[in-house]
């Protein structure tokens, strides 16, 4: 059996676990060290730490406090892992723990996080699904039951103090460029809620007031929200400290590529099995600078796709030059205006995209001036035929039920 080196009380605040930590540096001490071809599992919160609820209110995902987020367990050293190496990190099993059968997805409000499509969903709401076994359905959006493909949304090593310093200060100049904007262009240091993990005194607060915010993915991963990321996965990071200082968290029983409502897929408490290696010298030898992954050999199995495209052309019909991003949220917004046509909400539609295994796929990037993104929405997935037809759609839904929504404040 393997040992469990991180443990989690889903009843106790993260805060009071030093072997969590919600923020990047490269001071904060590893909380357990394993040697090369070790295996262990480690225990993690949910993204939030628990401060989302099993109900049917989205009271919750609207007072959010974002400034807390990622926690994740770790960091643990690797004997002999040294700056340049590649820390292979194998995912051996991902589950939710058995106390614990439910996940949330969540649309954040515009005034506190936003989304990808947060001009069209602009206040919060949330939907709760339940887990049978690999599946997974919600009171919230009937109709629909799906295999997950459980991952951790956010993995990766501890930056150097220069990686540390290169992250803030090209942040900081791009929150320079609209410093009021609403969502906020990047996340800066932020001391106030920073959990350090061991780190104590003089160090834990000069720490506290540098270290990296852990919402978008970089250079040594992150929150790179990778579905395919799941059990049977390899992972190879570039090693910045002595010991790599791996942590996780942020585990996802499914979600749809893009992870388009930010707190976009189903996101769980649970608990990870990996193991570890080391290839000495591999940044250089491979010419890494970013990590790469073999995916799990493990995926849902659907065959029928329907297939929405998007280009560069926004929804006021302004034409933008090979925009991939624009181009992605067409797809969606197809996707979803198709939807409501069986009965769906817009929300309950944008929830599905969120957390189905739906794949997102860059389709064309060469024709000027637009690019073309792909949607991928299995039908299998539905209780009913979603596929077009002679007769037209039919409204499978009455339209009595939808996904909380809370109103700002």
């Amino acid at each position: 059996m393997a040992d469990t080196l991180i443990k989690v009380d889903l009843s106790q605040s993260a805060y009071e676990n030093d072997m969590i930590h919600n923020r990047w540096h490269p001071d904060i001490p590893m909380v357990a060290w394993v040697k090369p071809g070790d295996d262990f599992i480690v225990e993690c919160f949910d993204w939030t730490g628990g401060q989302i609820k099993n109900d049917d209110s989205a009271a919750d995902v609207r007072d959010v406090d974002l400034s807390q987020v990622h926690f994740l367990s770790g960091p643990i050293g690797v004997h002999g892992a040294e700056p340049g190496d590649l820390l292979v990190v194998e995912l051996l099993d991902i589950g939710a723990f058995p106390q614990q059968q439910w996940g949330f997805n969540g649309f954040f409000s515009k005034q506190n996080g936003g989304g990808f499509l947060t001009d069209h969903f602009p206040q919060a709401q949330k939907s709760i699904w339940d887990f049978e076994g690999v599946y997974t359905k919600s009171r919230h959006v009937p109709g629909v039951r799906f295999a997950g493909l459980i991952h951790p949304g956010l993995i990766g090593c501890l930056p150097s103090q220069d990686l540390l310093n290169t992250w803030n200060a090209r942040e900081a100049e791009l929150i320079a460029t609209d410093p009021t904007r609403v969502p906020g262009l990047a996340n800066p240091p932020y001391a106030p809620t920073a959990h350090m993990g061991r780190l104590a005194g003089d160090a834990r607060d000069k720490a506290a007031a540098e270290g990296a915010r852990t919402v978008p993915p970089r250079e040594h991963g992150g929150n790179c929200d990778i579905k395919d990321l799941s059990r049977g996965s390899k992972v190879y990071f570039p090693v910045y400290v002595k010991g790599g200082g791996l942590s996780l968290g942020d585990l996802h029983f499914s979600q749809g590529d893009g992870e388009i409502t930010f707190c976009g897929a189903i996101e769980m408490a649970g608990w990870v099995h990996m193991k570890v290696e080391i290839i000495k010298d591999g940044v250089a030898k491979y010419g890494i600078r970013n990590p790469i992954f073999k995916p799990s050999p493990i995926t849902p199995t659907y065959n029928d796709y329907l297939i929405f495209e998007g280009i560069s052309v926004d929804e006021a019909g302004k034409q933008h030059y090979l925009d991939v991003h624009v181009a992605y949220r067409q797809a969606c917004l197809n996707a979803i205006e198709y939807l409501t046509k069986f009965g769906y909400s817009r929300a309950q539609a944008y929830a599905i995209l969120g957390t189905a295994p739906v794949q997102g796929h860059i389709s064309g990037v060469v024709d000027v001036p637009n690019a073309c993104a792909t949607l991928f929405l299995p039908t299998e997935i539905f209780d009913f035929d979603i596929r077009p037809n002679a007769k037209g759609p039919t409204k499978f839904l009455s339209g009595d039920i939808d996904i909380p929504l809370a109103p700002d404040l």
